[in-house]
């Protein structure tokens, strides 16, 4: 209580004194512990209890002081050089507010009841606007903003960044909590329960041995001469051996390379790095060839394969409708329209076939939430006004939906900043403001240090971008489909999709295995321990981790990213197709994880139809890959190309019409009418500012804000005004 009364006091180095004593507590006080298990008990402690004595909301005051410090704005414009001095109040705030959220975020059997409460209010307290404020997670993206716009280049971003993510992740709740509100949700609108648990299905999934290009393409193209005619039925066991090597599971070495790519995978790699990026150096393409595995060893790193397909196949009502009109048109000579009931005059196999269709028929929430929109836009008299469950979602794309084009924008410009396979420009945003010491290393040994840091600096801003976006994009799909597709549209428009091609661009076997971390000076590790001497063997050595789990998980929540936003849009489909992506995403494949090899094979998948005949003749192993792993479509022409869908329409149109229907849908439920358009117009001046308007009662806590918001940051063009009077 005695360090709360003194964050009030009026000197800017007391404040930050008193801080600095407050986030010791917070870290655990680990001056007085004598293992790591103490420092992060105490840590969890300590966290909750200045929570309950008020802790977060003091520093949320001086948080919303320093964001306002005009001068330490223009102090950092004028400087050549920014450093990590230029940030230390902020750092220390956001330090202590992270610790604070972290630690009350996670669940534990052992919580008292008293422990639950707080937890619970203090995500009612970040979730819903307090005092007429906006919600917390709402002031991190004006931060973001504010950085990326230039007016705050000091802002220590990678705390920003990491803070917003564990802010949402607490509010709206992780992946695991979002598979729970599915489920209540498919209830509440009647559906059919889920067919299986998606997380634990992917769980259960192996890894499989990444395709050998050389192998597919030089048996496919090549053919014997007639000497060794005698001899094919050996080479096409051989082949075969081979074909079955993608489903041997590997279990001794994580990230075993294959064969190098041949000229065409290369020619066809250059390719679409030119066209994603005039800049990019051109990969690697000689990694570690192992010795070829003989048959011997072959059959014994044989393992038992999994029974049956992974996944439960799913129809849509729009394949059945499609399948019937085909049926009816082939035997009838007419169609029914969306009857999907009527079969007369149609042969007994088709019968069987329907009957089979919709025993697999899926119905998902984002169908029922379309169809509701298309009645309250056709009949919006009769319905009556839709009523809208005030959730923490809901809120939150509230106060996210005027500013929304910028907050994606500003994301993704540092999600690029941050990418290793990203150049240094001038005119590239700073993202390193908080890292980089006041006087640079002038040893080798702290040249090293910092590089290490600056790399583990901007994997962990990745780490956070990714998978901010990924639960952003989930949670909104799941309150309405129309703020995905809105929030998906953004990002689609700001070219999110080349930029996660870009990072995928790279040696994605040598970014899972960095080693860009120093285990000693990891906390808690080393508030404990006396650090021993570093030494640029011990740095060049790293860690004993055979992978960074952090570079893992990034890379999973971008191509689950690109899977939202490729999955049933055609138009952005063909820009997978455009960018040539193939190639990338195959030498992705090379990563033995079983949840990456999946996304990355949804991802060929979509796009199989569009790459020719030549290219599926060359990639069996991927074909039969994706034939294991991926969900079946019953009746999808995937492999083959024939469907409908992979004509050349005009996919513009298709963007243009979910555009309108999205723009439809956000001006029906949130521009609220002021008055009736049948309600008379004061015209009189006088009268008109004389009228007296009910504010709420707290309004007086947020008018500098509001002021602020609604006033002075709106530019006013005088000369239209001018023009239009």
């Amino acid at each position: 209580m005695g360090l709360l009364d003194r964050l009030e006091v009026v000197s800017r180095e007391r404040r930050l004194k008193v801080a600095r004593a407050v986030l010791y507590l917070a870290q655990g006080t680990f001056g007085e512990c004598d293992s790591e298990v103490d420092v992060l008990h105490w840590s969890r402690y300590n966290c909750f209890l200045l929570y309950q004595m008020g802790t977060f909301s003091a520093f949320l005051e001086l948080l919303h002081m320093e964001i306002d410090n005009s001068q330490a704005c223009s102090s950092a414009l004028r400087k050549p050089a920014i450093s990590i001095a230029d940030s230390t109040e902020l750092r220390v705030l956001l330090s202590v507010m992270y610790l604070l959220v972290e630690n009350i975020r996670l669940e534990r059997e052992t919580d008292s009841c008293r422990w639950r409460t707080a937890r619970e209010t203090f995500r009612t307290e970040l979730s819903f606007s307090m005092h007429n404020e906006e919600p917390f997670a709402l002031l991190l993206f004006s931060m973001v903003t504010k950085f990326c716009s230039g007016l705050a280049p000091h802002f220590p971003i990678k705390k920003v960044l990491l803070l917003l993510w564990k802010v949402v992740m607490f509010t709206l709740g992780g992946f695991e909590h979002l598979q729970v509100l599915k489920v209540q949700k498919r209830a509440e609108l009647g559906l059919p329960p889920l067919a299986e648990d998606s997380i634990q299905v992917v769980k259960s999934m192996r890894a499989a041995s990444p395709p050998s290009y050389t192998l597919d393409l030089g048996e496919s193209q090549l053919a014997p001469p007639p000497s060794k005619l005698r001899g094919r039925r050996g080479s096409r066991r051989q082949l075969l051996t081979k074909q079955d090597s993608l489903d041997i599971y590997n279990e001794r070495d994580l990230f075993k390379t294959e064969e190098p790519a041949t000229e065409e995978e290369e020619e066809s790699a250059g390719d679409g790095e030119r066209t994603l990026d005039g800049e990019l150096d051109l990969l690697e393409q000689d990694p570690l060839v192992p010795p070829p595995p003989s048959q011997a060893s072959l059959s014994a790193e044989r393992v038992a394969f999994p029974k049956g397909l992974p996944w439960a196949p799913k129809v849509r009502q729009k394949d059945i409708e499609h399948f019937l009109e085909m049926s009816r048109n082939k035997f009838i000579g007419f169609t029914l329209g969306q009857d999907t009931d009527t079969l007369v005059g149609l042969p007994r196999p088709i019968h069987e076939s329907v009957k089979t269709l919709k025993q697999h028929k899926y119905i998902s929430i984002a169908d029922v939430q379309i169809k509701n929109e298309e009645d309250l836009e056709k009949c919006p008299m009769s319905l009556g006004e839709e009523v809208v469950p005030e959730t923490p979602c809901e809120i939150l794309y509230q106060g996210m939906l005027y500013s929304l084009p910028q907050y994606m924008i500003a994301l993704l410009k540092i999600l690029l900043a941050a990418a290793p396979t990203s150049k240094a420009k001038t005119d590239s945003i700073n993202i390193l403001a908080d890292v980089l010491p006041e006087e640079m290393p002038i040893t080798v040994l702290q040249s090293m240090k910092l590089g290490i840091d600056v790399n583990r600096h901007k994997e962990i801003i990745v780490k956070s971008i990714s998978a901010l976006l990924l639960l952003l994009l989930k949670h909104f799909k799941l309150n309405h489909i129309y703020q995905f597709e809105y929030v998906s549209q953004h990002l689609v428009f700001a070219n999110c999709i080349p930029l996660i091609l870009k990072f995928f661009n790279q040696n994605i076997l040598s970014y899972i295995t960095a080693k860009n971390s120093i285990s000693v000076l990891d906390y808690p590790c080393c508030t404990i321990q006396d650090l021993p001497e570093l030494t640029t063997e011990s740095l060049e050595a790293g860690d004993n981790n055979q992978f960074c789990w952090r570079n893992l998980f990034s890379c999973i929540n971008l191509l689950r990213l690109l899977n939202k936003l490729t999955k049933w849009k055609h138009s952005r489909t063909m820009m997978l197709v455009v960018f040539k992506s193939a190639p990338i995403l195959k030498r992705a494949l090379k990563v033995k994880q079983a949840m990456l090899q999946l996304y990355v094979l949804k991802l060929l998948k979509i796009q199989t139809k569009y790459l020719g005949r030549q290219w599926r003749k060359s990639n069996m192993k991927t074909m039969s890959a994706i034939y294991q792993k991926v969900r079946h479509r019953m009746n999808d022409d995937w492999a083959y190309g024939n469907d409908i869908d992979a004509r050349p329409w005009d996919f513009q149109a298709e963007e243009c019409t979910l555009r309108t229907n999205i723009e439809a849908f956000n001006s029906r439920r949130y521009d609220k009418p002021q008055d009736s358009e049948f309600s008379p117009v004061d015209n009189c001046l006088q009268s008109v500012l004389g009228q007296r308007l009910d504010l709420p009662e707290d309004f007086h806590y947020s008018y500098e804000l509001w002021l602020e918001r609604e006033v002075f940051s709106q530019p006013i063009c005088w000369e239209e005004l001018l023009q239009n009077h």
